[in-house]
């Protein structure tokens, strides 16, 4: 089975100062399970980790011993969204069209979505996508 992993866990991953029992859940559940990702998570995490370098979180160190560490991660990157129903889930969902990338991909793939995003979840839950910890 496939987990469908946004930005958002990654954080608590990556900054001490943050928890979720969901995002443990999300790193549980990828320890036997595949990670997948829309492509548009690939640039979500660096300027995650930018921000928090900016904002005195980490330093470039620190940065680049987390993207090790997600490097030895098995991730798959979707480079395959299906514009129409991004777009229609966008639409029907007031979400961004980047976060409507990770419910599509969930939904495509039959997928539950790890997700700390409040809107993003609510969306997931009306279009009948799993949660991870929910």
């Amino acid at each position: 089975m496939s987990v469908v992993v946004d930005a958002s866990i990654v954080g608590c991953w990556c900054f001490p100062d943050e928890s979720s029992p969901v995002a443990d859940a999300a790193l549980s559940a990828i320890a036997t399970d595949e990670m997948i990702v829309p492509a548009v998570w690939w640039f979500e995490v660096r300027n995650l980790l930018l921000t928090g370098e900016r904002h005195g979180r980490m330093d470039p160190a620190g940065t680049a011993g987390f993207l090790a560490d997600l490097a030895t991660m098995s991730i798959g990157i979707d480079h395959a969204p299906v514009s129409e129903t991004v777009l229609a889930l966008a639409r029907a969902h007031r979400l961004t069209v980047y976060d409507a990338a990770y419910l599509e991909l969930a939904g495509r793939r039959e997928a539950p979505l790890a997700t700390l995003d409040k809107k993003l979840a609510a969306a997931a839950r009306a279009a009948g996508v799993a949660l991870v910890g929910a």
